[in-house]
């Protein structure tokens, strides 16, 4: 997916104190599928993105059965991971922070992956925690809040595990988080668990039975599902599941962000689409354009995934979120340098 003219509205509030500006900025975010990289540069309503770069590696396949990255998943996301060294390196990228999630954290040779990863790349990629995980995907998506809702669900179905979070939506779009969870289940586990090729209907129904089990925790615990009825809650997917629903939606024949980020889609067509991919065979899901060979032995899972968070908590429509953990990862970076500017100053000024 190309970036390089998308601009991210910052949180409001952070003023632009000289700090942030003379920097040029990257964020990589290493997940149990995909291996992300976004490169930006400061504007007066928080960054453009002047490079980027994604691919598939499957870092996390069979981790759940082994408990181990095999070599060849690692190689393969090292081969990655040079590509993004590579282009940090030629965009003069002066902040940077690099991030993986649910793969490394359920892996018993993590740490010799990362080793492995500083030798041979140079970057210096951090385990997060599943709630650094979901602070960070608020972060990067808060901007598409609605200011008519009282509270959002947000939620981030990844490779490994699925983020949900509950956010009191503030005047000023800050970062309230009120409840979250991880589910120990992503596309890639649970495809790996029920079968991602050839998927029939009780394969499917299976796989939406068991995440409903994952979730009745969280809902017994925080009772959610009463303010959904009561529609002052707006719900947001920031996933590449969402984003190729919408496109599919949309009948995109080449995925275009452009159109996609912050769109809304009824929950209604969302459940047809599910429904059409789930009817057709392995063959015929890789011809299509939005899903293609590499997501095509996922996108059911995923779409399973959807289906029983919606059972859950129905809300009308979903606002799709083309962002998030990595636009977060960029906005920290941003205010932490504000915030060095300012501290800095201040030890200056009373010298």
């Amino acid at each position: 997916m190309r970036h390089a003219a998308d601009h991210i509205e910052a949180r409001p509030g952070n003023g632009q104190s000289a700090g942030r500006w003379g920097h040029t900025y990257a964020a990589v975010d290493l997940g149990t599928n995909n291996c992300r990289l976004l490169i930006a540069r400061p504007t007066g309503a928080g960054f453009r993105v002047i490079d980027s770069f994604s691919r598939i590696v499957r870092l996390g396949e069979g981790v759940a059965n082994k408990g181990a990255l095999s070599r060849e998943a690692m190689a393969r996301t090292i081969d990655a991971l040079k590509v993004c060294a590579d282009k940090i390196d030629r965009r003069g990228v002066t902040r940077q922070r690099h991030v993986a999630t649910a793969a490394c954290r359920a892996a018993s040779n993590h740490l010799e992956f990362l080793e492995e990863v500083r030798e041979k790349t140079g970057l210096d990629l951090h385990v997060i925690t599943p709630e650094e995980e979901a602070r960070l995907a608020v972060s990067g998506c808060i901007s598409l809040f609605d200011d008519g809702s009282e509270f959002a669900f947000v939620f981030d179905i990844g490779g490994g595990s699925t983020e949900l979070i509950w956010v009191a939506a503030t005047p000023d779009k800050a970062c309230d988080i009120r409840a979250w969870t991880s589910l120990p289940c992503g596309v890639v586990t649970l495809a790996e668990a029920f079968g991602g090729r050839e998927v029939t209907d009780e394969m499917y129904r299976a796989m939406v039975r068991h995440v409903e089990d994952l979730l009745q925790p969280f809902e017994q615990q925080h009772r959610l599902r009463d303010r959904v009825k009561t529609h002052q809650v707006q719900m947001i997917g920031t996933s590449g599941t969402v984003t190729t629903i919408a496109g599919i939606h949309l009948g995109l024949r080449r995925y275009d962000r452009s159109r996609v980020d912050g769109m809304w889609i009824e929950r209604e067509h969302i459940h047809d689409i599910s429904r059409r991919l789930t009817g057709m065979s392995y063959e015929e899901r890789m011809a299509e354009p939005c899903v293609g060979r590499d997501r095509a032995d996922l996108v059911i899972a995923g779409c399973a995934i959807y289906e029983a968070i919606a059972r859950m908590w129905p809300c009308a429509k979903l606002r799709v979120a083309d962002r998030g953990l990595r636009e977060g990862l960029l906005l920290d970076l941003m205010i932490d340098a504000d915030t060095e500017q300012r501290r800095s100053g201040y030890g200056a000024a009373s010298a």
